[in-house]
């Protein structure tokens, strides 16, 4: 029987890929040995890049896709998302128009402060992955996730793995990384489901409404999905300072946008 011969690719690549690499491989060229014909997508992931990080590939400064099938003397360059691409190619996939989110079972906490900005997110605590991946897929929405092997699966196109481990660096990275800071509309998304709030006259709530609450506050709103009753507590004014130096990008540091406690951002 005819042995396949393994032989060398050089590969090269840039940016925040180089957060999935070893030490050893990071931001430098280096030598990775397949054999037959793999296609470029598996490869890839192969040497520990999801695909969905990946936005832009040149074998020997060519663009080329994920059904490339690697060969000798191959020297693969590999870009993730920039603001701006260093060089004036296509990408690999459209960009969304509308930036809808599915997030995976950790990122539960991300998923309420991102809807109390008024993003457009699904997150249950008891989806599969194969469900994350299909709603991903059918829904045309960008999966987050802190899992990268469930970014490795194909049905998932658009994808992004989460590098930061606490909440508050989290929301910045992700508004960060899909330039969402001009997109936030707060106060209009449901923190329990996703659902759109509007204002509700305080009559047809009463009954739902502790006897303090219907003392002291007249203005209440609902979510047309689960009709979760919201106003504007005690929390409110911290929440509107903590939005306030989101929308601003202010200079200054991004650690202090975060001066609200946890505790504090459960709306309204």
């Amino acid at each position: 029987m005819k042995m396949v011969e393994l032989y060398p690719v050089n590969f090269r690549f840039y940016g925040s890929l180089n957060d999935f690499l070893p030490t050893q491989q990071k931001q430098q060229s280096f030598t990775y040995w397949v054999k037959g014909n793999p296609s470029i997508k598996d490869t890839i992931e192969a040497v520990g890049i999801p695909h969905p990080e990946v936005e832009l590939i040149l074998n020997n400064g060519n663009i080329i896709d994920f059904s490339y099938g690697i060969k000798k003397e191959d020297y693969i360059t590999v870009y993730p998302h920039f603001f701006s691409l260093p060089i004036n190619q296509e990408t690999l996939r459209e960009t969304l128009e509308i930036k809808r989110f599915i997030l995976d079972v950790h990122l539960g906490k991300l998923a309420k402060q991102m809807r109390l900005l008024g993003f457009d997110v699904i997150y249950e605590n008891n989806y599969s992955d194969e469900t994350l991946a299909d709603i991903s897929h059918q829904q045309q929405r960008y999966l987050l996730t802190r899992d990268i092997a469930l970014l490795k699966r194909s049905k998932v196109i658009y994808g992004y793995w989460v590098r930061g481990k606490k909440t508050e660096s989290q929301l910045i990275e992700v508004l960060n990384r899909f330039e969402l800071y001009s997109e936030i509309t707060p106060f209009k998304r449901c923190m329990r489901c996703n659902g759109l709030i509007t204002p509700v006259h305080k009559e047809n709530i009463k009954e739902q409404l502790e006897p303090l609450t219907q003392e002291h506050y007249h203005e209440f709103y609902q979510c047309t999905e689960c009709e979760q009753v919201y106003w504007k507590g005690s929390h409110y004014p911290k929440l509107e300072k903590f939005i306030s130096k989101l929308t601003s990008r202010t200079s200054e540091n991004v650690s202090s946008v975060l001066g609200v406690r946890r505790s504090e951002l459960e709306f309204f």
